[in-house]
């Protein structure tokens, strides 16, 4: 990373440092892939989202709060909207937008059915690249349909590859690329290939549409495309002004209305809606010339160009999009691609140097993946349930269902998101991790998301972070302060200076209301024991923990207890980090230092009783179920829920106590006042190596045994990270009864067998990078006080000893092989499991995949397949271990 003043820096990186007014974000990747089947276009009277607009409505209805689109552009604001679409002749549909199952039609769950890859990107989106997939056959809908529909959880998912469609390479690599001369000058290029043994015929329509938002308030602007020349439209739009857009070649001019189809959907007529969105698919996959508009103006406008492609050869097609004149055409156009692609070679090789090229290109496609999924997400709650003027009312009881509580929340802004199509909302956990890997790119984006999500328009006014469009209310883990932590840190590293403590202060005392309405509503005995449900962590237990318990009761959660417990040391540390400006901030860090203590102590002993959450016997920190007859019972899963009190580690410089005496005095009256608290948070008193000082809830002997546990391959080390379930109970499935009702926990280290707590998701078993990272992180930590001198077998009963250091490195390298070719393996890409097409051909192999999780033996990828959000996360493994080097512990 060059800091500044040291050299010259990149032409992106003087991009970033002049982007205070967010010129270079105006223009981006933030067009969905889907916009259907999302809950914001939900008006159903049971809230049933994927079958109230389903994908075969989407060709042919209009949304109300956002736009999709294949390999999409817009402004900011998703106004003016650049996409894609093609027909190789054979599809029964124009292909305009990615095709996938439903959440009921998938056998695990919502499923993407298309080959695409984000392999490229600038931050400040002057370089954008993408790679489509597209068959020459006709794509089969309904075999996907019909196959997934008859298979059952423990199968596998029926993929397009399995069609066979791909077979003998009859298909276009369909790669679009998005260069700005200028901040708003937009250059798109199409390349398509023919990687098929014969010539094929493909259609090629660059769009450019605007988002309908006239149609839900009776006095709104409408604005316009009109014909101006013979590949050129006028844009007229009463806030972005007039633009033109030009296509090379001499292409035929579409235009159609973005209104909804309602003959075909509703069987009604719509005045003046007589070409309608679906237009461009009748015209040209239906063969009617009448579809589209003969006045050559609308709301929607394609440029339609018919190709012959001789096998093995390309054509592309070129499009410009820019305010005013388009007077230079495309004389600088290919200059332009060309350097934009240049800058982006410049701008990685500054952030990747002395990296191995296997590593240099899975960082750079998870980075690109990232800045792919950076969407305009549009969803006022409070319009949203009550409807709009133009249109029916939303049915009778919308206002107790869900997020009916949310009234407050309206969100207008370019969210990261986990996934632009499986995920296309934000969520609040994942946001957070996204954070640290984009914090390298461009640190100014990554504080602005985390900001934004502590804004009042977003937290709620009792204080709880909204945790996804399904269910606001739901709760995920607070990880929000250890983001800003780590993104303020990535960024002092960057600037240089002491830091942006202004963005650490704005979010510190927002996270003080959400801090808050963890301990008043997620401890409801005051015992700093913490139910915060799920936590995001799905079917990981015996019961739904959002649901009242089957057996009555209450759950004290080792997990959500000790996610409180990290969340007061990185508010401590904040504190601190404020306290050295501002010396009222030492009494807040107190509180978090003693709200830390009374969680440690509540662990051990909850009630007084000596009922804790470490089971001595096994060495573990295990759920406790609390009985309505005062009875209790350790839940023996041993789990990631068991591993997170790991998380809850800090430590503290003899130099910054010095520089702080009010909190270093109160933190000398507990050790000789409170020695019962003291002695249950680790070695705070002794110092260790640099004359630093530990907090963490585990004392050397019990983090030793986590440590001995996790590292054991028979248990949670997997060749390529920590599982989320121990293998143990692959042999030895946990079972728990009662009232002559059964419920068991075992192995499943690849796709959940049950359906019962939720779809696609699975954490039984298979590696999930959010949780492994922050294990790395707590590691590295603990190496920091214990220094080299501590030593631990890794793994566990191999007689081979490292230092917690070393440990980190291991786990981060068995992170980072699931990308990677293995020279064991023949090449192959754990990731990608037994396909051989993705293995072996020239254009599959390299094209990385980031799944939402792998499977915990082999480390192929499940669920969501493009879920790059927070398993982006091995970018950062990857700058954190550096150059693959023998030496490299």
């Amino acid at each position: 990373m060059t800091k500044r003043g040291s050299r010259k820096p990149s032409a992106e990186r003087a991009r970033l440092a002049e982007n205070d007014d967010g010129r270079w974000w105006a223009w981006g990747p933030y067009l969905s892939e889907r916009q259907w089947g999302t809950v914001r276009e939900d008006y159903s009277p049971d809230g049933a989202a994927w079958d109230y607009f389903p994908h075969d409505h989407a060709r042919s209805r209009a949304y109300r709060w956002g736009e999709d689109g294949l390999a999409g552009f817009s402004d900011r604001e998703q106004r003016i909207c650049l996409s894609l679409a093609l027909w190789n002749g054979h599809d029964p549909i124009l292909k305009e937008r990615l095709f996938g199952l439903t959440n009921s039609e998938g056998n695990h769950g919502e499923d993407v059915k298309e080959l695409y890859y984000y392999l490229d990107a600038l931050p400040s989106h002057a370089y954008l690249r993408m790679l489509y997939k597209y068959p020459q056959r006709e794509y089969p809908y309904t075999r996907l349909v019909e196959e997934n529909a008859r298979r059952g959880p423990e199968e596998g998912e029926f993929e397009l590859l399995d069609t066979g469609i791909f077979d003998d390479d009859r298909y276009f690599d369909v790669e679009v690329e998005y260069a700005k001369a200028t901040v708003d000058d937009i250059l798109m290029q199409i390349t398509a290939h023919n990687r098929g043994p014969e010539a094929a015929t493909l259609h090629v329509l660059p769009q450019v549409v605007f988002r309908n938002t006239w149609s839900w308030d009776r006095d709104a602007s409408k604005p316009n495309l009109t014909r101006s020349g013979d590949a050129e439209v006028a844009l007229s739009h009463e806030t972005m002004g007039s633009h033109r857009v030009v296509s090379d070649g001499a292409p035929e001019v579409l235009f159609a209305e973005n209104e909804s189809n309602a003959r075909r959907l509703w069987g009604a007529e719509a005045e003046g809606h007589l070409c309608p969105k679906d237009a461009f698919h009748e015209y040209v996959v239906g063969g009617r010339p009448d579809a589209v508009s003969r006045d050559a103006e609308g709301t929607k406008a394609a440029f339609h160009h018919v190709m012959e492609i001789p096998a093995g050869e390309s054509r592309r097609v070129r499009v410009r999009l820019t305010p005013g004149s388009v007077s230079r055409g495309f004389r600088d156009f290919d200059k332009v691609v060309r350097t934009r692609r240049t800058e982006a070679d410049a701008f990685y090789a500054e952030l990747q140097v002395g990296l191995d090229e296997e590593s240099r290109r899975v960082q750079r496609q998870a980075w690109a993946g990232l800045i792919w999924s950076k969407q305009r997400y549009h969803y006022d709650v409070r319009r949203w349930l009550a409807g709009d003027p133009t249109q029916p009312p939303p049915p009778a009881g919308r206002h107790e269902g869900r997020n009916a509580d949310w009234e407050h929340l309206g969100s207008f802004e370019i969210l990261s998101m986990p996934d632009a199509w499986e995920y296309p909302w934000f969520a609040a956990w994942d946001l957070a991790f996204h954070c640290v890997p984009l914090a390298r790119l461009d640190a100014a984006f990554a504080k602005l998301q985390l900001d934004l999500l502590t804004r009042e328009w977003y937290i709620h006014p009792n204080g709880q972070m909204p945790a996804y469009e399904w269910a606001f209310g739901d709760v995920n883990p607070p990880v929000h302060a250890w983001a800003a932590w780590q993104v303020f840190c990535i960024d002092r590293e960057q600037r240089g200076d002491a830091g942006d403590h202004a963005f650490l202060e704005r979010v510190f005392h927002k996270l003080l209301l959400n801090f808050t309405w963890w301990v008043n509503r997620k401890d409801p005995e005051g015992r700093s024991i913490f139910q915060g449900g799920f936590l995001g962590l799905d079917n990981i237990g015996l019961f739904d923990r959002s649901s009242p318990l089957p057996t009555g009761g209450h759950l004290h959660q080792a997990d959500g207890t000790s996610w409180m417990a990290m969340y007061s040391l990185h508010l401590m540390r904040i504190a601190l980090e404020l306290a050295a400006h501002n010396p009222v901030y030492q009494d807040i860090s107190t509180k978090f230092f003693e709200h830390f203590l009374m969680i440690a102590k509540a662990m051990t002993d909850i009630g007084g009783d000596g009922v804790g959450l470490w089971d001595e016997e096994d060495e573990f920190f295990y759920d406790v179920l609390h009985l309505p007859d005062g009875g209790h019972v350790n839940l023996k899963v041993r789990s990631m829920v068991g591993l997170i009190p790991l998380f809850a580690v800090e430590v503290i410089d003899q130099e910054c106590l010095d520089k702080l005496p009010d909190f270093a005095r109160r933190l000398r009256w507990f050790l000789q006042n409170r020695p019962d608290l003291a002695s249950l948070v680790s070695r705070w008193d002794d110092v260790g190596e640099g004359e630093r000082h530990l907090l963490s809830l585990l004392r050397g002997h019990r983090m030793k045994r986590l440590l001995a546990r996790m590292l054991e391959e028979n248990e949670f080390l997997s060749p390529h990270g920590v599982r989320a379930l121990s293998r143990v109970h692959r042999e030895h499935p946990y079972s728990f009864s009662s009232d002559g009702t059964s419920w068991t926990v075992d192995y499943e280290p690849g796709e959940s067998r049950s359906r019962q707590f939720g779809g696609n998701s699975n954490w039984r078993g298979p590696v999930w990078f959010p949780v492994n990272f922050l294990i790395v992180q707590s590691l590295l930590e603990f190496h920091s006080y214990y220094g080299d001198d501590f030593t631990i077998e890794c793994p566990t009963g191999s007689g081979q000893y490292t230092t917690i250091r070393g440990a980190a490195v291991a786990l981060s390298r068995r992170l980072i092989s699931i990308f990677l070719p293995d020279p064991q393996g023949g090449g192959c890409r754990p990731v990608f499991g037994d396909n051989e097409k993705l293995q072996t051909d020239p254009h599959f192999r390299d094209h990385i995949l980031f799944h939402e999780y792998f499977h915990g033996e082999d480390g192929h990828g499940l669920g969501a397949s493009h879920q790059t959000g927070w398993t982006a996360l091995v970018a950062e493994l990857i700058h954190l271990c550096g150059p693959r080097e023998e030496e490299n512990p």
